[in-house]
C-alpha cells in the first residue's frame, strides 16, 4: 500500500470523479484511474461503481475509506509535531569523561533541555577516547588536542590543578596516587614525576573520583582538577599546591553540525559549561 495511491480513494469518493480527483491532487486523470486500479487489485476489491456518472464508493470500500480517514489524521498530526515543541529539536551524543559529565555539564543540563523539549543529550562516558566519527559521537570533550581529524577543533578552557597533600607530617607513608603511563604526557603526570613522586605511586587510576576519594582521608597525595576539589581547598587537614601548569580542555564537534541550529545551541551550552574556567 502506498500512501498516495491511498488519498486517490479518498479524493474520489470527496469529488465523485476521476476529473475531480485528478483537479484536486494535480495529478493527471488517467494517473487516478490507473492507481485505483491497482489498488483494486491489490485488495482484491471493487472500491467505485458508477451511479449516475458519479463514482460511488462499494461498502467494501467504505471499510478502506475508514482506515484512510484514520491514516490521515495521524499524517496531520505528524504534520504539527514541530508546532507542539518549544525550541529546537535534535538528539546529540557527548563523548567526556565522566567527571566532566558528572561535576560539569550534568549540573547544568536542564538550563538546555528544560526551556527545550525537543532536545535530548546522550551521555557517553569513558575514560578513553571514544572513537570520534560520524556514528561515535556528534560532540566530544577532550583532555588531549587531537593531532588530526575531521573535526572542527576549538579549546574550552584551561583548568587549574591542585597537588593535595597531609597537611601535617605523617608518621606514615602517605598512599600517591598518579595516572597509568599512557597518561604520561598530562600535566599531573609530568609534575609527580618532576617532583620524583612518579616513581612511587601506589595507587594507579585514571579515574579521578578514587583519587578524590583517597586524598579525603588525609592519608593520600594526588593533584585533582579545580571542578573536582572545591570543597577539599578548605579542608584544614590538606595542603594544596596549585601547579604551574594547567589542562587544557578542547572541545571537537563534526563538521557537518556546524550549521545545525539546535547543534549550534548545545555547542553554546557546553562553553557556558566551562566558562568561568575559560575565564579564570
Amino acid at each position: 500500500m502506498n500512501w498516495d495511491d491511498l488519498r486517490i480513494v479518498a479524493a474520489v469518493r470527496d469529488e465523485g470523479t476521476y476529473a475531480g480527483a485528478s483537479a484536486r491532487l494535480r495529478i493527471d486523470e488517467t494517473t487516478v484511474g490507473r492507481r485505483l486500479a491497482r489498488i483494486e487489485r491489490a485488495l482484491g476489491l471493487r472500491l467505485f461503481e458508477a451511479v449516475d456518472g458519479v463514482r460511488r464508493p462499494t461498502r467494501q470500500c467504505e471499510a478502506v475509506l475508514a482506515h484512510i480517514e484514520a491514516m490521515a489524521a495521524h499524517v496531520a498530526d505528524i504534520g504539527k509535531v514541530g508546532e507542539s515543541l518549544a525550541g529546537l529539536t535534535g538528539r546529540f551524543r557527548i563523548a567526556s569523561t565522566s567527571a566532566i559529565a558528572e561535576e560539569l555539564l550534568a549540573p547544568r543540563a536542564c538550563r538546555l533541555l528544560v526551556p527545550n523539549p525537543g532536545l535530548a543529550l546522550h551521555f557517553l562516558t569513558s575514560s578513553e577516547n571514544v572513537k570520534f566519527s560520524r556514528w561515535g559521537a556528534d560532540l566530544a570533550i577532550r583532555l588531549r588536542k587531537p593531532d588530526k581529524g575531521d573535526f572542527t577543533i576549538s579549546k574550552l578552557a584551561e583548568i587549574r590543578l591542585y597537588l593535595f597533600e597531609p597537611a601535617a607530617a605523617p608518621d606514615f607513608e602517605p598512599a600517591i596516587c598518579s595516572y597509568p603511563d599512557d597518561l604520561d604526557l598530562t600535566p599531573e603526570s609530568q609534575f609527580l614525576k618532576a617532583r620524583g613522586l612518579q616513581q612511587r605511586a601506589r595507587c594507579i587510576t585514571d579515574n579521578v573520583r578514587i583519587i578524590k576519594t583517597l586524598i579525603q582521608t588525609h592519608r593520600a597525595i594526588g593533584i585533582l582538577p579545580e571542578h573536582s576539589c572545591e570543597e577539599l581547598l578548605s579542608d584544614r587537614g590538606l595542603r594544596a599546591t596549585l601547579l604551574p601548569r594547567r589542562r587544557d580542555v578542547w572541545l571537537l564537534v563534526q563538521n557537518h553540525l556546524k550549521r545545525d541550529p539546535a547543534a549550534r545551541a548545545v555547542i553554546d551550552w557546553v562553553r557556558d559549561c566551562f566558562e568561568e574556567f575559560s575565564k579564570a
